[in-house]
């Protein structure tokens, strides 16, 4: 196998992450806020990867607990007042706990995740889906039902995400989703990072093992249910965590955002960009987020992309429509999806460098 020399690959990820370095100084709030949300998409993909991707476990469920991360920051966030509870606590523990709390539900689980697998633990988690709706709903005090509840900004004590007070860096105003980018930004890394030593160490082969040979894994000594419900917790933190950041960058928390099309947008990310890789889940990421925020943005000038009632497809009809050929496209050609393809040329590119050395 030819490889890319190692200070090539570290190059490549230096000017990336300078590039992304830069991206609040340029961009504008449309394109902040996408990327903001694809940042949280990428996060909570990558525990979604760890859990299907990597163990082979389907779960439909994964929305849910990313409104467990964005509801449990704003309820231990928030003030009590007369129309709803909250514990008022720091901001930042307030996150924390948020994703903790994300962690003790999947833990809750666990126990189902541990002995179901495949469809049946499929079926298992969209039932979540149904009984979060129905929380986030009827549990006005806790979640203001449909009209869902102001977010407070995240409070460092030496910065506030938000628009105020006033911070200029380099004659460039940084309001809250600029500030956001950044801390975003540095939780994305560092999520990657422990997914991926998590990939690469002895937990990652156990994993991979349970997913291609569970009963090889189980006479190997390995213990199959308490590895599925462990990977089954961590990937709820993971989605707990993605929730806080879209609950930072909302503002307003809505209950019909977590809901069964939530849900299957992320299998679409893991599928799409490479099943059981870090990259291959941000990659997904960014394509399904994205997409939908290019097509609005510029749909006056694409063909069949039209505003909703006006004769083509609205910008989200069309997203969809796209990236469920793409899923199809990398199932049926594709089955490492865009970072298998990525992988694949690069190695052929190498390979005739070789050659032709």
């Amino acid at each position: 196998m030819f490889e890319s020399p190692r200070w090539v690959r570290i190059s490549a990820l230096v000017a990336g992450v300078a590039l992304m370095l830069l991206v609040p100084f340029y961009a504008d709030t449309f394109w902040m806020q996408a990327g903001l949300f694809a940042i949280a998409a990428a996060i909570g993909a990558i525990g979604l990867n760890l859990l299907t991707g990597a163990t082979g476990q389907l779960s439909l469920g994964h929305a849910f607990f990313l409104a467990v991360g964005a509801y449990g920051y704003v309820y231990f966030a928030s003030e009590s007042d007369n129309h709803f509870v909250g514990l008022g606590l720091p901001t930042p523990v307030a996150a924390i706990l948020a994703v903790l709390l994300a962690g003790l539900v999947g833990g809750i689980f666990s126990p189902i995740a541990g002995r179901l697998k495949g469809t049946y633990l499929g079926i298992a988690t969209l039932a979540l889906i149904f009984i979060g709706q129905h929380i986030l709903s009827n549990a006005e005090s806790v979640t203001g039902s449909h009209n869902g509840r102001q977010v407070p900004p995240l409070d460092l004590g030496f910065l506030v995400f938000d628009d105020s007070p006033e911070l200029v860096v380099a004659n460039v105003p940084l309001g809250a989703f600029e500030r956001l980018w950044f801390l975003a930004l540095i939780l994305l890394v560092i999520s990657a990072w422990v997914a991926r030593g998590v990939l690469r160490g002895r937990p990652g082969r156990a994993l991979n093992t349970i997913r291609d040979h569970e009963i090889a894994a189980g006479v190997m000594g390995v213990p199959v249910a308490r590895y599925r419900a462990a990977v089954f917790v961590l990937s709820s933190m993971y989605a707990g965590l993605a929730g806080v950041i879209l609950a930072l960058v909302f503002r307003q928390t809505v209950p019909d955002y977590f809901g069964i099309i939530l849900a299957l947008d992320y299998l679409a990310m893991i599928v799409i960009g490479g099943l059981g890789t870090v990259a291959g889940a941000m990659i997904g990421a960014v394509f399904i987020t994205l997409l939908p925020q290019v097509l609005t943005r510029y749909s006056d000038g694409l063909p069949l992309v039209a505003a909703p009632g006006s004769g083509g497809f609205s910008p989200a009809e069309a997203a969809r429509i796209i990236y469920g050929a793409a899923v199809v496209a990398v199932v049926l050609f594709l089955p490492g999806g865009l970072f298998g393809m990525w992988t694949r040329i690069r190695l052929a590119v190498a390979a005739r460098r070789h050659r032709a050395v």
